[in-house]
C-alpha cells in the first residue's frame, strides 16, 4: 500500500519536474526572441509549444495518478 503512494508520488514529482524545465526553457527563450528580430507569429508558435508541453506533463502526472488509484 506504501509502495503505491511512493510511486504515485514520484509520478507527480516527476512530471512536475519536467513542466517546472518547460517553463524555464520558455523563459531563456523568451529571453533570446527579445533580442533577435523574430516575427510575432513565430513567438506566438514558440509560446504555445512551450505552454503545451508543460501542461501536458501536469495533466498527465495527475491522471496517471487518478488511473492507478482507482478514482
Amino acid at each position: 500500500m506504501l509502495a503505491e503512494y511512493y510511486e504515485q508520488i514520484e509520478v507527480l514529482a516527476t512530471n512536475f519536474t519536467l513542466a517546472i524545465l518547460f517553463l524555464l526553457i520558455g523563459l531563456a527563450i523568451r529571453d533570446v526572441l527579445k533580442r533577435s528580430a523574430v516575427p510575432k507569429f513565430g513567438q506566438i508558435i514558440v509560446w504555445a509549444v512551450l505552454f503545451l508541453g508543460c501542461f501536458g506533463f501536469i495533466a498527465k502526472g495527475i491522471i496517471q495518478v487518478l488511473w492507478e488509484s482507482g478514482v
